[in-house]
């Protein structure tokens, strides 16, 4: 609770030199997310969900990819990226805390999880989320502006002082949901092991997309 309340205090101490400061935008140049490869490494793309339009004007995104992944194991993978090029005018990221709860799934474990990539390691959120006897394993995290961020109030207060220091405010969710499967092979230690497998061959990708 101290923590989260030093935070807080950073957030309104820092709005205030954010809005004194913050200029002109200045707009990284990027590649669309549509041109994330459909391979990576075992991994094959073999479905786009475009989403709804009453979702993007909720969500606000610029751009985006909602896609599946399967590997030679018929193990899915669903990826959503969602990318802001400005977050000033009210079109900020919506945590899937918030929303996974509202489309009926309910957390049963959580925190933050440590994946190694290419000899980097990244603090990404985990949890295990179920609705009925479905379950899934989520990772996530928020990318843009050079940086990997899990935690919530640090990704806001960093956006905050890029916005005065870059005058950038872009970034992205990135979301990788891993569903346990009803079958022999199915468990939650296969979940997560895919999950896993799959953010180290998506992140190395993405600096293109997300500057």
């Amino acid at each position: 609770m101290i923590a989260r309340a030093v935070i807080l205090s950073g957030l309104i101490l820092t709005a205030g030199w954010y809005s004194a400061r913050a200029g002109e935008e200045i707009a990284a140049p990027r590649t669309p997310l549509t041109g994330l490869p459909r391979a990576l490494g075992p991994w094959t793309g073999s479905i786009d969900v475009p989403l709804e339009r009453e979702v993007r004007d909720v969500l606000g995104v610029d751009d985006y990819v909602n896609r599946t992944y399967v590997n030679a194991a018929g193990q899915p993978v669903h990826l959503y990226i969602g990318y802001y090029a400005s977050q000033r005018q009210g079109d900020t990221i919506h945590s899937p805390q918030n929303c996974l709860p509202g489309a009926g799934w309910q957390p049963v474990d959580g925190g933050a999880a440590a994946v190694d990539v290419d000899g980097r390691r990244l603090t990404v959120n985990r949890y295990v989320i179920q609705k009925g006897l479905d379950r899934q394993v989520v990772l996530y995290w928020y990318q843009g502006r050079g940086r990997v961020v899990a935690n919530e109030y640090a990704n806001k207060l960093w956006l905050m002082l890029d916005a005065a220091r870059l005058h950038r405010s872009d970034g992205s969710l990135v979301r990788v949901v891993s569903p346990v499967l009803r079958s022999a092979n199915g468990s939650l230690t296969a979940a997560d092991a895919a999950a896993v497998d799959f953010t180290r061959a998506v992140f190395p990708r993405l600096s293109p997309h997300l500057p």
